[in-house]
């Protein structure tokens, strides 16, 4: 019987696309070699569905050699089982789809319609299914909804789009060009100098991110405050006090200040004048992936790394279109009006979409931003199946509420100005309030208005001084980077793209680079850069990069070609990677004394030794291999002291103290739960000798 293998990027995909094609429930499920598939009778035709699990092919280099070694100039792609060690698994789901497309005379890519989905769907059909991807058909769709599936494969394009898939070749060997090269180059200058072995990186994106990080350390860390001085009043006006600003916000000279103070303590002023202005507020734009990763940090302390994952999640479950997008509109053929009834079904937005549909024309506000594969972020009006998690619901209702809040009416906000003149020097009073709220009470919570609302007022009303202080104050530095703002730098930036920019910014905190939420650059960043900047500064030159994003942009519109990419990538690095080997020892010694200076202070504790006074470091039992804090001063004062760690998870010491025993607290990551604090010294106090239960609690302060 004629066969169709259709490729998707992920299992759960895989199932609904089954679903969607299955006709009279005909659809059943096969295992091949532990491999899961989906088989489908539609008409005349029998249907395989499988998927990938994401790239199951990768960069690597041509010769099997040691992974000191460098420069690497030659590549080829490979499964990604033969390159990286664990991945088994991957191993198993090639055999198994290699197996099966035996079976078929027709294939279709129905990976995610963006650059990386392209990717994966076409290594799978040339390598797993022997050439297939010179004559597959593409289906592209949006959302996971039976409708647009089943459309998508009725219209599959006749052909893969090639440009977007080289464009993502490139991009993906141009960064292992640039990554395998220069951090084994940093990784093994350091190793040769100090035998000690540090796993460093840089890359194409990774280096201009980091410079972001450290310019703006340096910036605040050299920053000089300039004082300045700012006057507030209290005026009595017909029984009411009031609270007024000085006509300039900020006063140069502390003498001006004072001039200010003297002249009107006590006296009595008048309303000068009063202005009334109304401002239209238009309604959110839809979200893009960057913007939904900016709210979901701001109102839930999401790293967009975590918010982008259960984005994901939600597209798989069908909840909302594929979350990868840069686009900013939505097109009337995703219908709102049907995906507004549906979502009425809960209670949630019962009465907004009820205010929505009962409008004249439904008509979004849109951005300028466009992407040609996928509309903005939107709920697709399919409704939960399942109970989602607390971030999931969170994320959910924040795609919905910014969807409905867009098709709302124009918020309309007036401002009022009150000036009074006292003496030769005028005071401001402000305030402001909603006529309209418009659409901002459909984005409620995450839209919260305040109006500040001014009394009755009259020109010519008197106005006495009640009181009158200057405050002396100082400018500030600019404030730390945080992974939203970060992110949008690098977006401003151009530099990255919308699936990779969360994942670099996670490189960083894995590292040691960055730390913290508002973003420190560690020494060991700085010192990256500074060796970065001194033997090859275009690495993290923003407007390179940006020029080579621009290349492989131009690739994807089909006006340039991957082979010439690649040869000036060769070109432009190879006496780079001379420069850094020419220099290897002096470069190792650099960052030979910043490793070290890390590792001592992430092993010694704040807190000494409460025997002898001695520092305390964290060690390990060479025969057991266990890690305990124990007392450096063992063999100058025959000091024993030691305490138990959790042998799980990554330690980090924090700045803080226990506030029953004064010792330094330490931070337990372990993967996939909350940090959890541990005393150390109380917790060798308690009888309970489980280390995941007494004497850890997380971040809130709970056991």
């Amino acid at each position: 019987m004629a066969t169709t293998l259709i490729v998707t990027e992920k299992p759960d995909a895989a199932l609904h696309v089954a679903e969607a094609l299955s006709e009279n429930e005909s659809m059943r499920k096969i295992v091949v070699d532990g491999v899961p598939f989906f088989e489908v009778q539609a008409s005349e035709r029998r249907i395989l569905v499988c998927s990938a699990l994401g790239h199951l092919y990768s960069v690597a280099d041509t010769e099997e050699r040691s992974q000191s070694e460098y420069p690497v100039w030659n590549f080829t792609w490979k499964a990604k089982h033969l390159v990286q060690r664990g991945q088994e698994r991957q191993k198993k789901w090639i055999q198994a789809i290699m197996k099966v497309s035996g079976e078929a005379d027709r294939f279709i890519d129905a990976c995610d319609y963006d650059l990386e989905g392209s990717l994966i769907g076409y290594m799978v059909l040339k390598y797993a299914c022997r050439g297939a991807d010179a004559n597959a058909q593409r289906m592209k769709f949006s959302t996971l909804t039976e409708t647009e599936l089943r459309d998508a494969y009725a219209n599959a394009l006749p052909q893969l789009n090639f440009p977007l898939v080289h464009a993502g070749m490139c991009r993906h060997e141009v960064d292992w060009l640039f990554g395998i090269n220069l951090s084994r180059a940093l990784t093994q200058s350091a190793l040769k100098v100090s035998g000690q072995y540090a796993t460093l990186s840089t890359g194409r994106v990774q280096g201009p991110t980091l410079r972001f990080l450290v310019d703006r350390q340096k910036e605040i860390e050299t920053f000089v405050p300039t004082p300045y001085w700012s006057l507030k009043v209290k005026l009595r006006i017909e029984g009411r006090t009031l609270v007024a600003d000085y006509e300039h916000e900020r006063l140069e000279r502390k003498g001006d200040a004072e001039e200010v103070v003297q002249t009107c303590a006590g006296k009595s002023g008048l309303v000068e004048t009063l202005d009334s202005t109304k401002h239209e507020l238009n309604p959110p734009t839809p979200f893009d992936l960057s913007s939904l990763q900016g709210e979901a940090f701001r109102h839930f302390g999401m790293s967009p790394r975590i918010s982008l994952g259960i984005a994901e999640r939600l597209y798989l479950d069908q909840l909302i279109s594929y979350p990868r997008t840069s686009s900013q509109k939505l097109p009337p053929s995703i219908g709102y009006e049907k995906i507004m009834r549906s979502l009425a079904k809960l209670p949630s937005y019962t009465t907004d979409t009820a205010n929505l549909l009962g409008m004249e024309r439904l008509v979004p506000n849109q951005g300028k931003k466009d992407d040609p594969a996928h509309p903005a972020i939107y709920p697709t009006g399919v409704l939960p199946k399942r109970q989602l998690e607390n971030r999931e619901r969170k994320l959910f209702d924040l795609v919905v509420r910014r969807f409905l809040a867009s098709f709302g009416r124009t918020a309309v906000k007036q401002t009022s100005k009150a000036t009074i003149r006292v003496e030769r020097h005028r005071f401001v009073l402000r305030g402001s309030t909603f006529i309209e709220r418009g659409w901002t009470t459909i984005y409620a919570p995450y839209a919260t208005p305040q109006d500040v609302i001014l009394p009755p007022l009259r020109v010519g009303q008197s106005a006495l001084v009640q009181e009158i202080k200057s405050e002396d104050k100082f400018t500030q530095p600019p404030p730390h980077y945080n992974p939203s703002s970060l992110l949008r730098k690098m977006e401003d930036a151009e530099i990255g793209t919308k699936a990779t920019r969360a994942d670099i910014i996670e490189t960083l905190y894995k590292r040691g680079y960055a730390t913290g939420q508002q973003i420190n650059s560690t020494p060991l960043a700085s010192r990256i850069i500074e060796i970065l900047n001194k033997h090859c500064p275009k690495v993290v030159d923003v407007s390179f990069t940006r020029e080579l994003e621009s290349k492989m942009d131009e690739i994807e519109r089909g006006s340039e070609t991957r082979e010439h990419v690649l040869l000036q990538t060769a070109e432009y690095l190879k006496p780079i990677i001379k420069t850094l080997k020419t220099h290897e020892r002096e470069i190792g010694q650099e960052l030979t004394s910043i490793l070290s200076e890390m590792r001592e202070k992430s092993t010694t504790l704040a807190t000494p030794c409460p025997r002898c006074g001695s520092r305390l470091r964290i060690a390990k039992n060479p025969h057991t291999r266990k890690r305990f804090i124990g007392c450096s001063g063992r063999w100058r004062n025959n000091c024993c002291y030691s305490l138990p760690l959790p042998q799980l998870g990554t330690l980090r010491m924090l700045e803080r103290s226990c506030p029953d025993c004064g010792f330094q607290l330490i931070e337990v990551k372990l993967k996939g739960r909350r940090p959890l604090v541990s005393c150390c010294r109380c917790y060798a106090q308690r009888t309970d000798p489980v280390i995941s239960g007494t004497g850890l609690t997380d971040s809130t302060g709970r056991k």
